[in-house]
C-alpha cells in the first residue's frame, strides 16, 4: 500500500485515487522570464519520478506541468531586454525544455501555456463573480477572501494575518487579503479582452483554470515547492472550491527547497537528513536567481544530466536539498561505481547492462530465490526498495538500497572470481543476470541508467588518450620493479585531473570522471 504525505492533513495517508486505477497530477511549472537554475529542476524530476513509480505500480497516470507565459516578471524582463513578451517566453520555454530533457524528464504528458487558455481563465473568473466570491473594481477583479469559509486550511494561516497585493491595488480592494484574478491593462502591456475590459490574468487563476481543463474539477495530486503553499496553492484551493463546490485535489504534495550549502552528506548511507524544516527555515538558504545561482545550462557543461538527477533523488523529496558543486562531484563518484559495475557485467555476461529487459510492472519483477543465499539477499534488497518508495516516495531510501544491491553484486563477482578466465558457469551467470535485472528494474522506476552515460575520453582527444595509456604502462613497469611510490604518484596524479584507474585481472582500465 502506497502512503502519501498530505500537506492538507499534515499526515501520511493511504493513496486511493479519485477514480480507481487512474491518477491525475498537476505540478506548478516555470514562469518563463529568465534561464532556469538547478532549483527549478527539483519539481520536474521529483514528480516525474512519482509518475514513473505509480505507473510501475499499475496506475494510469496523467502528469501536467504548466508554463506561465504572461506575468509581471515577464513583462518587466521583456521591457528590459526590448524583446516582445511572446518571443521572450518562447526563448525561455525552450531553455526549460532542453534542461529537463537533459535530466531524462520525458514522461510529462501536457505542458499547458497560460496564453493558450485565456478563454477558460476568463470564464472561471466570471463564475466566481457571478457566485459572489469575487468583485470588479476599476477594471480589476479580486477574490474576496472573507467569502471563503475554509480559506487558510492548507497553510493554516488565519485570514486576519494575511496581506494581499500592495501598492495602488489597496485602494481598489474591499480587504487587504483579497487577491487579483484579473488585472486591468496598463499602457504598453500585453492584454486580452474580457467582460471587465482589456487586461491579463492574475497568477493563481491560471493554474486553477488549466488544471480543471486537463484533469477535471477534482484530481488526485497537486504538487509544487514548499514555498508555493502560500499564497499560490491556498488561493488555488479558494478559487476552485468556491467555483465548483468540491475539493480541488485530494493530496497536496510539496517538495523541499534547494539551499546553497557546503555541508556534504555521505551518498549511499542508510539515512538522509533528520527533519524537513518549515518554510521559514528553508527560505533562509533558498537557492534563487537573486542569490547568484547560475543558469542550469551552464551547470550541464560540468556535470551530466544523470548526475544531477541522481543528486536530486538522493534526498527525500520533502527535505531541503543542500546544494554545492562539491556535493555534485561526490554524487558523480557514487555514479561511477555503478558505471564500473556495468562494464564488469558486460565483461562477465557478454552483453550490455543497458540491453537488459526491464520489468515495467512491479508484479512482473518478482522472482523465486529458492534457497540461494545471494538471490535471497537480492530479493530482500528489492523488497526494501519497494518499501521505501511505498512510504511517501522515499527516493533517498531507494537510492541507498540501490547501493546495497550494487555492493552485493560486486561481492558476488569477486567471491566467485567471475572475471577470471574459465571461472563462469551457467548457474553463476544466471544469478548475476537476475541481480543485474533487478538493479535495472528498480533504477528505471527512478529514471536512472536507461541509456549509457555520454562520457568522453579526455574530450575525445586521441593524443591525450595515448598519453594516458603511456602513463598506465609506466605505472605497470614501476609496480613490476616494486617502485610503488612512483606507481601511486601516477595513479593519484591522474585521479586529480579526473582520470580513474581500475586494476583488473586482464590489465588496468581507465575512465574519465565526468563531474
Amino acid at each position: 500500500m502506497i502512503r502519501v504525505y498530505n500537506t492538507l492533513s499534515k499526515s501520511k495517508e493511504p493513496f486511493e485515487p479519485v477514480r480507481p486505477g487512474k491518477v491525475g497530477i498537476y505540478l506548478c511549472g516555470p514562469t518563463v522570464y529568465k534561464p532556469r537554475h538547478i532549483g527549478h529542476m527539483v519539481g520536474p524530476v521529483i514528480f516525474e519520478t512519482i509518475k514513473r513509480y505509480l505507473v510501475y505500480s499499475g496506475y494510469d497516470v496523467t502528469l501536467v506541468v504548466n508554463v506561465t507565459d504572461v506575468d509581471d516578471k515577464l513583462i518587466a524582463e521583456s521591457t528590459n531586454r526590448r524583446l516582445a513578451m511572446p518571443d521572450l517566453a518562447a526563448e525561455m520555454t525552450a531553455d526549460y525544455m532542453n534542461n529537463i530533457k537533459a535530466l531524462g524528464v520525458d514522461a510529462i504528458d501536457h505542458f499547458p501555456r497560460c496564453t493558450d487558455h485565456m478563454r477558460e481563465i476568463i470564464d472561471l473568473t466570471a463564475t466566481l463573480v457571478e457566485k459572489g466570491f469575487a468583485y470588479e473594481s476599476h477594471g480589476d477583479v479580486y477574490f474576496e477572501v472573507n467569502t471563503c469559509s475554509g480559506y487558510g486550511k492548507l497553510s493554516h494561516r488565519p485570514v486576519e494575518a494575511l496581506q494581499g497585493d500592495g501598492g495602488g491595488a489597496v485602494e481598489r480592494k474591499r480587504a487587504t487579503a483579497d487577491f487579483a484574478l484579473w488585472k486591468s491593462a496598463k499602457p504598453g502591456e500585453p492584454s486580452w479582452n474580457s467582460p471587465w475590459g482589456p487586461g491579463r490574468p492574475g497568477w493563481h487563476i491560471e493554474c486553477s483554470a488549466m488544471s480543471k481543463v486537463l484533469l477535471g474539477e477534482t484530481f488526485d495530486i497537486h504538487g509544487g515547492g514548499l514555498d508555493l503553499v502560500f499564497p499560490h496553492h491556498e488561493n488555488e484551493i479558494a478559487q476552485n472550491e468556491s467555483a465548483h463546490g468540491k475539493p480541488m485535489a485530494k493530496y497536496w504534495m510539496h517538495n523541499g527547497l534547494m539551499q546553497a550549502s557546503h555541508e556534504v552528506g555521505k551518498l549511499g548511507g542508510r539515512h538522509t537528513r533528520a527533519a524537513e524544516g518549515d518554510l521559514a527555515s528553508q527560505e533562509i538558504g533558498k537557492l534563487s536567481k537573486s542569490k547568484g545561482s547560475s543558469a542550469f545550462s551552464e551547470l550541464l557543461d560540468r556535470f551530466s544530466g544523470e548526475t544531477v538527477r541522481f543528486f536530486l533523488l538522493s534526498t527525500h523529496y520533502r527535505r531541503p536539498i543542500d546544494y554545492s558543486e562539491e556535493r555534485l562531484a561526490e554524487v558523480q563518484i557514487g555514479l561511477d561505481g555503478f558505471y564500473r559495475f556495468f562494464k564488469r557485467y558486460e565483461r562477465v555476461a557478454g552483453g550490455s547492462f543497458y540491453d537488459i529487459a526491464r520489468c515495467d510492472r512491479r508484479e512482473n519483477g518478482r522472482f523465486d530465490p529458492d534457497d540461494d543465499p545471494v538471490l535471497q539477499a537480492m530479493a530482500e534488497h528489492r523488497a526494501a526498495f519497494l518499501d521505501a518508495m511505498d512510504d511517501d516516495f522515499n527516493t533517498g531510501g531507494g537510492v541507498a538500497t540501490l547501493f546495497d544491491l550494487l555492493r552485493r553484486l560486486n561481492k558476488f563477482v569477486d567471491d566467485e572470481k567471475l572475471e577470471e578466465p574459465g571461472a563462469q558457469d551457467a548457474a553463476k551467470l544466471d544469478v548475476l543476470k537476475q541481480g543485474a535485472a533487478t538493479l535495472a528494474e528498480l533504477a528505471a522506476t527512478l529514471g536512472l541508467f536507461r541509456k549509457p552515460p555520454q562520457q568522453t575520453r579526455c574530450g575525445d582527444n586521441e593524443l591525450t588518450g595515448k598519453l594516458v595509456d603511456l602513463l598506465i604502462e609506466l605505472r605497470a613497469e614501476a609496480r613490476k620493479n616494486k617502485d610503488f611510490a612512483t606507481a601511486d604518484r601516477i595513479r593519484d596524479s591522474l585521479g586529480e585531473i579526473g582520470v580513474v584507474l581500475e586494476d583488473r585481472p586482464g590489465g588496468t582500465e581507465w575512465s574519465v570522471n565526468s563531474g
